[in-house]
């Protein structure tokens, strides 16, 4: 194996692992915000449906960052002009959703 192959290698690896951490985070998000649905609901817990919301919004934020990381490096290791294009475009419609998803976190403060 060549240097080439080797670090092309690593970076699928780390492409990956920033997918299925991303994947993670906003499972567990939604995970986490359904229970808490629940305890409030049924169980009459102290929730409070703006905290969850808030919670659940900064986890898929931190989600997204880690997917558009990703795309990155899948783009280093093959930059295609196609590639590129395809790379601005999902880059730029994570952003703009991390962007109204940030500022709706920020309206949902908790007290």
């Amino acid at each position: 194996m060549d240097t080439y192959t080797i670090v092309e290698f690593i970076l699928r690896i780390i492409a990956s692992l920033f997918t299925i951490v991303g994947s993670i985070l906003i499972t567990y998000g939604g995970l986490r915000s359904i229970y808490k649905v629940i305890m409030l609901e049924i169980f009459k817990k102290p929730y409070e449906y703006n905290g969850i919301r808030r919670d659940l919004t900064n986890k898929i934020i931190f989600g997204l960052e880690f997917y558009i990381a990703a795309d990155i490096l899948e783009t280093v290791l093959a930059p295609t002009t196609e590639e590129l294009i395809l790379l601005g475009a999902v880059v730029g419609i994570r952003t703009v959703l991390g962007y109204f998803l940030g500022k709706e976190a920020q309206e949902y403060q908790l007290d």
